[in-house]
């Protein structure tokens, strides 16, 4: 496919986006229609499609409109490529008047949801403008190494032979961020055999500042895939338990599990193996912090629906305090950047558990290259 012919399949999935189709599965149904498109094409197009929708405003603005054509017009405006709407052979029509767009406003540049903007800004404070920035690119691929089964110099160097390129990231002990091939990485032996694991470097600082030590009762609370709970399972021998509102996000743990070398527990009922020393409540929130992964995520929330997710982050933890004795840990986290998911969270907490402390906080945010993240140390006196 010519850069026009991808112009245009990636407009054609847009629209079908903005219709209120999920981008994956839009894109799926598109590649399975064509058949002729290689997988660099396959590549390009879904690249298109991701940037289109981390930029939605600008883009639409340059492009004289919110639909597909005017998001991809307004992505080639931006790189100097308008010369890709050519109307030759698959090339989108050439641009009309009526598509003249226009620079984006300073509110349309930061490409964040309008009403939440004062909520960000009072989180974010100066560092709202260049966060916004970073949440427009993609993110970094990060790697966790896992220290059962080498050192960071073993994954290092067991993935340069297999023509990845990878290095030390200073967010955590763990982390590698890949520079080169990435696309490598899930067919490597490096990655098949356990060595290394996908989940961002943020997401590994978290894990890296719990107060673990051997012998430990530790329960996940919110598992998901389990990405956290094999990376406490790598830092301290400990009797690990997870549990997900829908367990079927947690089908691949078992076999993740055993390819890391570690053993964790599945429970439904997590008050049954009570009490535990720590839990992580890795909890539901906005996403705010990981939208440049999740990008159609930052359109989808509404107020109503945040509020509701505020309902039951709240719930969440009142029903894991009760799971915790005397000098036990409430290990709070969300991938949020809006302190009514966080420390105001915490302190909500706090204010109706009388007994409890907050022992320390970490706050992150794309400006260390990793996602946002928020965590809160509470402990039970």
């Amino acid at each position: 496919m010519t850069p026009s012919a991808r112009c245009a399949a990636a407009i054609a999935v847009l629209d079908r986006v903005l219709a209120g189709e999920p981008a994956e599965k839009a894109l799926t149904n598109w590649g399975r229609a064509s058949r002729f498109a290689g997988s660099g094409d396959r590549v390009a197009v879904r690249d298109l499609v991701f940037d289109a929708l981390r930029q939605r405003h600008s883009a639409a603005a340059r492009g004289g409109g919110l639909t597909g054509r005017g998001l991809v017009l307004g992505l080639c405006r931006a790189a100097g490529q308008e010369a890709l709407f050519s109307g030759e052979g698959h090339a989108p029509a050439r641009p009309g008047p009526e598509e003249a767009g226009h620079a984006p406003s300073a509110e349309e540049a930061l490409d964040l949801p309008g009403w939440l903007l004062p909520d960000l800004r009072a989180s974010l404070g100066a560092d709202l403008e260049p966060v916004a920035a970073a949440l427009r690119l993609r993110a970094p691929v990060f790697l966790r190494v896992n220290l059962r089964r080498g050192k960071v110099s073993d994954a290092v160097a067991a993935l340069a032979a297999e023509g990845i390129e990878a290095r030390p990231h200073p967010l955590a002990a763990t982390a590698l961020e890949v520079v080169g091939n990435a696309r490598k990485v899930q067919a490597s032996q490096a990655y098949l055999g356990g060595l290394v694991e996908l989940q961002d470097a943020s997401s590994q600082a978290v894990v890296e500042a719990l107060p673990l030590a051997d012998g430990m009762a530790v329960l996940d609370h919110c598992a998901g895939g389990g990405g956290k709970t094999l990376a406490m399972a790598a830092r301290a021998k400990l009797r690990l338990f997870a549990h997900d509102a829908s367990p079927r996000r947690m089908a691949d743990l078992p076999d993740r599990a055993k390819r890391a070398g570690v053993k964790v527990a599945l429970t439904d009922t997590p008050e049954a193996t009570a009490p535990y020393d720590l839990v992580l409540v890795d909890a539901p929130c906005s996403g705010s912090g990981s939208w440049r992964r999740d990008p159609e995520g930052k359109w989808k929330i509404t107020p109503e629906t945040l509020s509701d997710i505020e309902k039951i982050q709240a719930a969440i933890l009142d029903r894991v305090a009760l799971m915790l004795p005397a000098g036990g840990v409430l290990a709070y986290a969300t991938c949020s950047l809006l302190n009514r998911e966080n420390g105001d969270q915490a302190r909500s907490f706090l204010a109706r558990h009388p007994g409890w402390s907050l022992q320390s906080e970490l706050r992150l945010t794309p400006l260390q290259d990793g996602d946002g993240f928020y965590l809160a140390i509470l402990q039970r006196d």
